[in-house]
């Protein structure tokens, strides 16, 4: 399936890995990039020796291309985490949190791309006049932080405002192959996903998290301040239910969250061997498709399931316009 995205990208299929802080670890990053998708390391919870290491993993897993992912609004030096994930071979840098306007040029010069995270199309207009390559039009039914517009909205809004410049990539909700033909349709280049690639036996995640993924319905999350300090979509516990009874007590980015980690609450990049997790208040991020999700599924078979079923989706639409009638696979 090939779309301006994947011209761009030199991948396949024009589906994107989530660079999620925690989760997104090479075996995760190379298993989506070598199935022919854009694999992204979240780099936001390692330290920059963390982030080399993972790169050269990745390199040594796929020679396909694949992106780092940092948080613009973090504190330290980004620009000296840009210059390592260049030096090391990433084919891209996304950016969450802010406009990452002080190493645009820098990127450019080494013919790197930059993507950024957009919530409104203000967002996108700012990214596009800093020199952004690309902006990803995030709905609120994502996971993890997440603005207040939702998918179906705010990615047209966003194409009209600035596809014409540069491409546009849906994110929020899309857990399989419809989402991505609706992306498509509303004018999209390809999909950015999270959730679902976290129930993979690739991810990189906290002892019960999947589980939780898969048990969770789809009205199982919510968007809070309570782990980070900006709004975050996790899976609903006491720990967010405390905060939203107690909201004076909320801090804000980092200070809450210094606050969430020291209640033992949030165990940023922790794996399966991160012991006194308590999952009833750990933060979980996780969107609003996790009522579909009821399996682990190998992160190659979800790349092509994706593809798979957004063409028998295109499909169905086309037949359905002729006036023919289409059989529905379950």
């Amino acid at each position: 399936m090939q779309t301006r995205l994947t011209e761009m990208l030199g991948i396949e299929h024009p589906v994107m890995l989530a660079g999620m802080g925690g989760v997104s670890y090479a075996p995760l990053v190379a298993a989506v990039s070598e199935a022919g998708g854009f694999g992204c390391l979240g780099a936001s919870t390692m330290t920059p020796q963390q982030m080399v290491e993972e790169i050269r993993e990745v390199r040594r897993r796929t020679d396909k291309p694949f992106g780092v992912d940092l948080l613009t609004a973090m504190p330290g030096d980004l620009e000296g985490q840009v210059h390592q994930l260049i030096e090391e071979g990433a084919s891209v840098f996304v950016a969450g949190l802010g406009v990452p306007s002080q190493v645009v040029e820098l990127c450019h010069d080494a013919d790197v791309l930059v993507i950024n995270m957009c919530g409104k199309v203000e967002h996108a207009r700012r990214a596009v006049a800093a020199g952004c390559d690309l902006v990803v039009a995030q709905g609120t039914e994502a996971g993890g932080h997440t603005g207040t517009v939702a998918t179906m909205p705010l990615v047209p809004q966003i194409v009209d405002a600035v596809g014409d410049r540069v491409p546009v990539v849906a994110a929020g909700g899309i857990f399989d192959g419809r989402g991505l033909a609706a992306a498509l349709a509303l004018g999209a280049v390809g999909v950015w996903v999270g959730t679902r690639f976290i129930a993979t036996p690739e991810a990189r995640a906290v002892p019960g998290y999947k589980d939780r993924l898969i048990a969770s319905r789809e009205d199982g999350t919510v968007v809070s301040r309570a782990y980070s300090g900006k709004t975050m979509r996790v899976l609903r516990n006491s720990y967010t239910d405390y905060f939203e009874q107690n909201a004076s007590e909320l801090q804000p980015f980092p200070a809450q969250l210094g606050r969430s980690m020291g209640d033992n609450a949030f165990h940023l990049g922790g794996g399966p061997e991160t012991e006194g997790v308590e999952l009833d208040k750990e933060g979980l991020p996780a969107g609003q498709g996790t009522g579909a999700i009821d399996a682990l599924i190998p992160a190659a078979e979800l790349v092509h399931k994706f593809v798979a079923e957004a063409e028998e989706a295109i499909s169905r639409m086309a037949e359905a316009a002729s006036g023919q009638s289409a059989p529905v696979s379950h």
